[in-house]
């Protein structure tokens, strides 16, 4: 029998060295997160536990999700404030970073847009990779929902985290068809060794932690505080049914000073036209010819 199994050691498909669009900037980035002192506080809420909402940043402003009673997961939505077509993509940024991001992470948008909406400046838990591989700030999974709820217990509720979802994108003119794919904050994922299935472990949050991003282009966000609370008591399996420990999170945006700005200008969405200016779908080329013959652009080399 043949061993299909190769004995190269792999290395990331993707690296966001120094200089690439996946890393930061420093000369933005790093004094987003130090420079606090000159900021404008320009909202603050709470979101209740088991509940969500929806509400602007502007861009070129941080907003902050802090733990303010005891630990909870919170599920994100972005979306470009001016074209809800344009969405955070969490299967392209787990391909950038990972399965779980922390700060000098970036959030990227889909297709055929794909620009970092937002860059994360701030993470006080720093979770990195537990000895069971586990992380936090979780990419793997998604939104709990009514449907899988119904489908694997037979019973509906509707204050999951994508019916709060809806509800909050509602006045925004969105439904339920935008609601997508989220970073699930403060929440511990992995993969089981064995055969690779999702679990989920209780959150490490505690009062004062928090998570920051800052925006790169105007956006609109929708978060919920998951009914699965802090995720201590199992919501799927032969050890569910008890009442999960919720609570509610903090949020606050900051309008930033000019000069803490200066290196800064708003993300651009990407410069793909097509070798001919026109985008795949349109028309297609010719002929096929050979991947390094690729034509290339802006003065790359």
């Amino acid at each position: 029998m043949s061993d299909r199994h190769s004995s190269t050691t792999p290395e990331p498909s993707y690296v966001a060295s120094a200089g690439s669009p996946l890393a930061p900037d420093p000369l933005v980035h790093d004094r987003v997160a130090r420079e606090l002192s000159g900021r404008a506080l320009v909202d603050s809420f709470v979101i209740p536990v088991r509940s969500g909402r929806a509400w602007e940043v502007s861009a070129g402003h941080a907003c902050r999700f802090t733990i303010v009673e005891g630990p909870q997961v919170l599920d994100l939505n972005v979306w470009n404030r001016h074209d809800p077509r344009e969405r955070f993509w969490a299967a392209r940024t787990r391909q950038f970073y990972g399965a779980h991001i922390t700060t000098g992470h970036r959030l990227w948008s889909n297709l055929p847009f794909l620009r970092p909406l937002a860059t994360i400046v701030a993470d006080s838990i720093a979770y990195g990779l537990d000895p069971d591989g586990a992380g936090c700030h979780d990419l793997l999974g998604t939104r709990c929902d009514p449907y899988v709820n119904q489908l694997l217990v037979h019973a509906a509720y509707d204050f999951h985290c994508h019916s709060n979802l809806v509800r909050a994108v509602l006045p925004y003119g969105l439904t339920e068809f935008d609601v997508h794919d989220v970073i699930n904050i403060f929440q511990v994922t992995g993969l089981m060794p064995d055969d690779e299935r999702y679990y989920m472990k209780a959150s490490p949050a505690r009062v004062g932690d928090h998570f920051e991003l800052f925006a790169e282009t105007d956006l609109l966000m929708a978060a919920s505080t998951c009914p699965g609370g802090d995720l201590s008591v199992p919501m799927w399996g032969p050890e569910a049914g008890g009442e999960p420990s919720c609570n509610p999170i903090g949020v606050e945006v900051f309008r930033l000073p000019d000069d803490v700005l200066s290196d800064w200008s708003p993300a651009q969405p990407a410069a793909y036209r097509g070798a001919a200016e026109l985008r795949h779908g349109l028309r297609g080329p010719a002929e096929h010819p050979p991947l390094t013959e690729a034509v290339r652009v802006d003065g790359a080399g």
